[in-house]
């Protein structure tokens, strides 16, 4: 059986859509129908006309989907990728720190589950968030999960940030010491690294993107060798949409084994059983959705 042909198949008789993280492995990536960050994935499913969408990627993502696309089928091929980072804060927890610092404006990072959006006033992305954190009405922020994200807009914006204790495990595995070394063996090569990185990495960069930006910027760019400091996945797209320009990892490459959970048995499985598919609580898509909507204020 060409498990390839039998997606294909599949995905044309059920109405389906398949979507994939630029953390995916090579595989899934390739049988996908749009590969780019959560958001992006989540805007492309509520755009699409399909009634099944097929996310590969983690959980928070494919709520992400679902809250955008209530009506639609969500099927996630693993339904234990999950994101370690997105798991460090529930929204009982939540709660208890709004309780801490009144008056507060919520922001969370899209990297959350369906309960933490609907707890917080507005979500943001890497992308945007500093925009966001810039032009919002608000002295006070709490920012949830990621305290690297939080630190990093911290240098632009003059009110108080009050980032909760939470990191990507991926992105803090890049040293400084090893992100030095990478730049002194290929001196020539533009540094771009994710916000997600700690603050020492970070003040090495050229440049600081999120995923989306990356793959723009290298795009257009002029330059023709690139250090890149995020997951090895998406040096696999930036390779192959840009064959004229070399790509390395910033140190050793870093792997997010959640990310790297589904295989094409799995996306095939999940076609031919709808087998996992998301589902939420009415008032928390209803709540989660507001959130997500709130960006559209501020960017």
């Amino acid at each position: 059986m060409n498990l390839k042909d039998e997606i294909k198949k599949l995905k044309k008789e059920k109405n389906a859509l398949i979507l994939a993280h630029n953390y995916q492995l090579p595989e899934v990536q390739e049988i996908a129908d749009f590969v780019g960050d959560s958001l992006e994935l989540a805007r492309t499913a509520q755009k699409s006309q399909a009634k099944i969408i097929v996310l590969c990627g983690v959980r928070f993502m494919a709520e992400s989907a679902k809250i955008l696309s209530p009506e639609k089928k969500v099927l996630l091929p693993r339904k234990e990728a999950g994101c370690p980072m997105a798991d460090m804060v529930n929204a009982s927890q939540l709660r208890e720190f709004k309780e801490k610092h009144p008056g507060a404006v919520v922001v969370s990072y899209v990297n959350t589950s369906a309960e933490v959006k609907a707890e917080s006033d507005l979500c943001c992305t890497s992308s945007n968030a500093l925009k966001i954190l810039t032009r919002l009405e608000a002295e006070k922020i709490i920012f949830v999960p990621d305290q690297n994200l939080a630190s990093y807009c911290q240098r632009f914006v003059k009110k108080q940030i009050i980032p909760w204790d939470g990191y990507c495990y991926v992105h803090t595995r890049f040293s400084a010491q090893e992100v030095k070394k990478a730049k002194e063996k290929i001196p020539e090569a533009v540094l771009i690294v994710h916000p997600e990185c700690t603050p020492e990495v970070i003040d090495l960069a050229d440049y600081v993107l999120s995923t989306g930006q990356m793959v723009k910027f290298c795009r257009e760019a002029r330059e023709k060798k690139f250090l890149i400091g995020t997951e090895e996945g998406l040096i696999y797209r930036l390779k192959k949409e840009n064959p004229d320009k070399k790509f390395f990892s910033a140190g050793t490459a870093k792997v997010c084994a959640n990310m790297k959970l589904t295989r094409l048995q799995d996306v095939y499985l999940s076609l031919l059983e709808e087998k996992h598919p998301i589902e939420l609580p009415s008032e928390v898509i209803f709540r989660a959705k507001k959130a997500l909507e709130q960006m559209a204020r501020y960017v």
